[in-house]
């Protein structure tokens, strides 16, 4: 009888955070993907696109112009999916039930660059993102029914963007969603226990046992948790316990910045392109409670596993079980650390120079 051994055989690991379990099958995938170099076709877009609707001095769908803006840019969503000008509760039969949510949606643009995104920024101006994340979080979280932002970027068509200028969104809303509150049970669960927020006793151990590290600075560690769902998925962890993003000092500010360049980078230079996916950042509820046992955590959810036009999909057992995986989480990080921080794109051009 073999001795059981997490890099070879079949095992759940549990998600501390959530409660809940992935399925992981290491003798599917034994060895971690070396990258097939399988190039996605590399779309050439202008710096500036007239007919985008985020482009700078261009003009949206309801007929407000943007300004001629050089950094970043927010707006409320022209076409938000939610809204405040409604009144009512909503609707109780039985067992079926439902009940009013108010909100309001904003579109964060990155940069008036249309042709660029996060890991083609230069660090000081991905900082000027995250001031502007900080910025709508201190600014929505006075609106009297706001109990929960939710900051997020899709990138890349295949997780559904539909417009390919560098942007994400922030969402303030009454209720709490599923995902934060499902960690918002654990988080207090372990602080009544043990007095201290669970992600830094997990980042402590993740430190020591560096296995899965792919990068860290003097305010932040970007690691593959150990229950990672997605082939790639990764966590940016403040060092220091903070339960919202606008307590971050100037300098945890530019070291997140550094930290989601440099995660960025090593992402698209996995298999030479715009490498998709979905990011997200989790803070305590902002209803004006005190919340010592939360610790703001940004994950990225991308869904290539093979190549730049492999997806994984979220079908049969883990749409009717549980989330499954085949290659550890200890294998994509091996992958991840042996990535160059110089993106692919201007390692491209040192090398034609160099010629």
């Amino acid at each position: 009888m073999e001795t059981f051994d997490l890099s070879n055989h079949s095992h759940r690991r549990l998600n501390v955070l959530t409660g809940e379990w992935v399925q992981v099958s290491p003798h599917r995938a034994k060895r971690p993907w070396q990258g097939q170099q399988e190039e996605s076709s590399a779309e050439q877009r202008p710096q500036h696109d007239p007919s985008c609707y985020l482009c700078a001095g261009n003009t949206r769908s309801n007929g407000e112009v943007n300004p001629d803006y050089k950094h970043t840019f927010s707006f409320v969503n022209d076409f938000a999916s939610l809204t405040s000008d409604f009144t009512g509760d909503g609707y109780d039969k039985g067992l079926m039930k439902a009940k009013s949510e108010k909100g309001i949606c904003k579109v964060i643009c990155f940069s008036p660059r249309h042709d660029l995104t996060i890991p083609e920024l230069e660090v000081g101006e991905i900082k000027g993102v995250v001031d502007l994340w900080a910025k709508e979080c201190a600014e929505l979280s006075q609106i009297e029914y706001v109990n929960h932002i939710q900051i997020f970027e899709n990138k890349g068509s295949i997780m559904g963007c539909s417009n390919p200028h560098p942007h994400g969104q922030i969402w303030a809303q009454e209720s709490i969603p599923v995902e934060p509150a499902k960690k918002a049970v654990n988080f207090e669960k372990y602080y009544n226990n043990l007095g201290k927020s669970i992600l830094e006793d997990y980042l402590k151990q993740e430190l020591e046992d560096d296995e899965r590290i792919i990068f860290k600075n003097d305010h932040f560690v970007v690691l593959v948790p150990f229950w990672a769902v997605w082939p790639y998925e990764t966590m940016i962890i403040p060092k220091r316990k903070m339960a919202h993003i606008t307590e971050m000092t100037e300098d945890e500010k530019l070291a997140f910045a550094e930290a989601i360049q440099q995660l960025t980078i090593r992402y698209d230079n996995l298999f030479k392109t715009s490498f998709p996916y979905s990011s997200g950042i989790h803070q305590a509820p902002y209803d004006g409670g005190e919340y010592p046992d939360w610790h703001w955590h940004m994950s990225f959810y991308p869904p290539l596993l093979r190549s730049a036009t492999v997806k994984k999909f979220m079908v049969g057992y883990e749409m009717f079980g549980n989330p499954q995986r085949d290659i550890t989480p200890e294998q994509a990080a091996k992958t991840l650390q042996g990535l160059s921080d110089v993106h692919y794109k201007k390692q491209l051009l040192i090398n034609t120079y160099k010629k």
